[in-house]
């Protein structure tokens, strides 16, 4: 039995499920592209295919796992986030395609605005009193 998850906790579970979402259609859009016929030499269709197959079940997982009351899952969502964040900086740096970065980066920092708030840190170190309840912990008498 797990301790049930804030609402903070769930609304980051949905930005991470959009941003899984977003990398499973990536990754369909660069296969398609690559039986299409496009250029390889320039984007390996099938390895970027792999990489956002393999970032967005990953998400997918993470999402799940905090929409369900798992706490492993903001480590993962987490570590997506801060992974994130430098790419959105070259996409609207680099590239100067802000219409892109923006949103993007402000998803980011949502997300690690709702997996740091005080109401997922208080979750987080909660304790499930139901999963001591066969009496194998310590003895407090």
């Amino acid at each position: 039995m797990t301790v049930p998850a804030p609402a903070t906790v769930r609304e980051a579970a949905v930005l991470v499920a959009l941003e899984a979402a977003a990398a499973l259609i990536a990754a369909v859009v660069f296969v398609v592209r690559a039986f299409a016929g496009a250029d390889q030499h320039v984007v390996s269709g099938f390895g970027n295919a792999a990489w956002f197959g393999l970032i967005g079940a990953g998400l997918l997982a993470a999402a799940r796992a905090l929409w369900t009351g798992r706490r492993w899952g903001r480590g993962v969502a987490v570590f997506a986030q801060l992974l994130l964040l430098p790419v959105t900086w070259y996409i609207g740096v680099g590239s100067h395609q802000w219409l892109y970065a923006v949103p993007i980066a402000a998803v980011a920092v949502i997300s690690l605005v709702l997996l740091f708030s005080p109401a997922t840190l208080q979750w987080l170190t909660s304790y499930d009193s139901s999963a001591n309840a066969d009496n194998s912990g310590p003895d407090t008498r």
